[in-house]
């Protein structure tokens, strides 16, 4: 979710419903060496709590000092990424590499967990691949050197993120007696429908959105509709434009303007997925590099669709 969810839209996710936000991932070596990228990564507003920086990195001395500077900007918990599949990650030996390394994965944590104040969580995969899948016996050790919380995506490094979510391993995690902290399952959650069934079926304490908020914001509200047993009414094409509006104006403050207008167009998909003839008019958008070009082009959009 690298420059996907930063302040800007994770301030929209919180208004759509969003209980617990998290910051894009931090690079632990990028931030001990003071790069300013990674410091504002970590940037975030008060309306966004309970708020977590997520870190990670491959060296125990880099996550802990990583840890200590993201304790120091006073979120209310530390994030560990232990599941990133990307391969640019992977290669350095952090993110899902260390799946195939579990005590050194145990031995990191710990690290983190005695280095600060703060509650530390975890998020993981069920295991390299699949015929590597320890995450039942990870999650007991994770619980036990002193983490608050872990979150299971349903895949195996080695899927990515194709297939299908495998979320039997995430329920035998939550129904293993010796858990006793929350368990929260991250994986193909798209729908309010699909949130409800596997909170459901796997007494999973709380359920992650991930790539499913991309462009769709909105599906916070639906998945609360879905709990609350109530209808849930998709925004329509104004309201969309609205949300989108909100969101790069709110982004560009922290970024240069043609920054917010790059990094703002891999949620042009998701914001007007259904939308009759927009095809045409979301190539144009992915053109404009200004506030005042985007503005330009949904004003005369809501003409023609």
């Amino acid at each position: 979710m690298e420059e996907v969810t930063d302040t800007a839209f994770r301030r929209i996710c919180k208004s759509m419903g969003a209980d617990l936000l998290v910051s894009e991932f931090v690079s632990s070596e990028a931030l001990i060496r003071d790069v300013q990228k990674s410091f504002d990564k970590m940037s975030f507003d008060e309306s966004e709590r309970p708020f977590g920086i997520q870190i990670f990195g491959h060296d125990e001395n880099s996550l802990v000092k990583a840890a200590q500077v993201a304790e120091e900007q006073c979120p209310d918990f530390i994030d560990i990424n232990w599941g990133c599949p990307v391969k640019k990650v992977v290669v350095k030996g952090a993110g899902a590499a260390i799946l195939k390394d579990i005590p050194k994965m145990v031995a990191c944590t710990k690290a983190v967990v005695n280095a600060v104040k703060l509650p530390v969580s975890v998020k993981t995969r069920l295991g390299w691949d699949m015929n590597d899948k320890p995450i039942v016996s990870a999650a007991e050790q994770l619980q036990d050197i002193g983490i608050q919380a872990i979150t299971i995506h349903g895949r195996t490094r080695s899927q990515l993120y194709s297939g299908v979510a495998d979320w039997t391993l995430i329920g035998v995690v939550k129904n293993n007696p010796r858990m006793t902290i929350p368990i929260i399952g991250n994986g193909d959650i798209t729908s309010g429908e699909k949130a409800l069934l596997f909170k459901e079926r796997y007494g999973v304490d709380a359920l992650m959105i991930g790539r499913a908020a991309i462009g769709n914001p909105w599906i916070f509200k639906e998945i609360k509709s879905a709990f609350e047993n109530k209808s849930f009414t998709p925004p329509t094409l104004e309201e969309r434009i609205c949300i989108l509006l909100q969101h790069l104006k709110t982004s560009i403050p922290f970024k240069c303007e043609k920054r917010a207008s790059f990094e703002i167009r891999r949620h042009y998909a998701g914001y007007f997925k259904g939308v009759t003839n927009f095809k045409k008019i979301r190539l144009e958008l992915m053109n404009a590099t200004t506030l005042n070009q985007v503005e330009e082009i949904l004003f005369f959009s809501t003409k023609k669709c």
